[in-house]
């Protein structure tokens, strides 16, 4: 039995996708890697077919033609076989005590019969270059190793999102609700990270610093400067969470998993302004005063409550002024809390 898949989408990784596969080979028999080459031009093919055939049932390979990591995502999902589900990004890794702890619960709740729909664990934003990290943790907002559900959490800290590096879903979950991530588009990782989580019911969080989250590197879609040349594919992506949440359902569920998926969509809103504003054109202008009339537009309740009580609201103020303090205060929380 495989406990959990692996996905590493690889395009042109071979400068750092090795330190990543051999993260996860400690998983053994109890995992597999899936390693997605999305059209690469270098020797990345190469690399994995070596992983490949070095440790047979662990390491497969998918090659095929590009279409961005959600295309890489699909495919690892059609393809896994694991109870488990986890994307880990080729440049990324895991801690390999942390991922023994990991498998080990999988086992036991696997045993049990009760298994959770979705497994958090914390993440390290992983200044390698600077010899600095810092560790996002959720004691906070879940019980430690015991399943809970959205109406018994805590209250999220203004740096604790749910992002992909800290998500392990169930499987089977991901495919009943036939989940498809755009190709050949960027920060499709906010998709992954918040359609599921109307139909979680069972969570388990288990208090272990397993992803390292690698910041540094030029080519990263994290870097500002590439946030400012692929800011039409944040506002793509920015506009299908907007669109593809049910709010009413995550109500249902609980009013603070809503809560939580406003605020979410509310920085993703408040990343568009600030990189919008940064591009400095006029039509960057027109760009963000569509994107919040459009969402006025689908949604009347959703954009009041994005423009008058949440973050987002403070990122789009009236006249020149508003632009200066916008961006005043992006520089101040970059500073303070590290996060590019």
């Amino acid at each position: 039995m495989k406990y959990i898949t692996f996905v590493v989408p690889c395009c042109n990784s071979q400068d750092y996708m090795n330190k990543c596969l051999d993260s996860l080979l400690p998983c053994g028999e109890d995992g597999e890697i899936i390693v997605v080459d999305d059209g690469s031009t270098d020797l990345t093919g190469e690399i994995a077919d070596d992983y490949a055939a070095k440790y047979p049932g662990i390491v497969r390979v998918i090659h095929k033609e590009n279409g961005g990591h959600g295309s890489g995502v699909n495919a690892g999902l059609a393809a896994a076989s694991g109870l488990f589900f986890k994307v880990v990004d080729s440049d990324d890794w895991l801690d390999e005590g942390a991922l023994a702890a990991l498998l080990a619960a999988l086992r036991e709740r696997t045993a049990s019969g009760r298994l959770p729909d979705m497994v958090v664990c914390n993440y390290v934003y992983d200044h390698f270059y600077e010899n600095r990290q810092c560790p996002v943790r959720y004691d906070n907002v879940f019980p430690q190793g015991r399943i809970c559900g959205w109406r018994s959490m805590g209250k999220f800290r203004g740096s604790q999102y749910l992002v992909m590096h800290a998500l392990i879903f169930r499987t089977a979950l991901l495919r009943e609700m036939d989940l498809r991530l755009p190709e050949h588009t960027f920060y499709v990782d906010n998709l992954f990270a918040s359609r599921p989580l109307p139909r979680v019911r069972r969570i388990l969080y288990l208090d272990l610093d397993l992803y390292h989250y690698f910041l540094g590197r030029s080519g990263q879609s994290v870097n500002e400067e590439n946030y400012i040349r692929r800011i039409d594919q944040q506002i793509k992506v920015t506009r299908l969470v907007a669109e593809g949440t049910d709010w009413e359902k995550a109500r249902a569920v609980s009013p603070r998993l809503e809560e939580y998926l406003l605020r979410n969509l509310s920085v993703m809103l408040a990343i568009c302004d600030v990189f919008l504003l940064m591009t400095k054109t006029p039509e960057a202008l027109l760009k963000r005063r569509k994107l919040w009339e459009d969402i006025r537009i689908m949604d009347e309740r959703l954009y009041k409550r994005l423009r008058f009580t949440t973050l987002s609201g403070a990122t789009y103020l009236p006249g020149k002024a508003g632009d200066m303090l916008t961006l005043a205060g992006y520089r101040t929380a970059k500073k303070f809390l590290g996060f590019a």
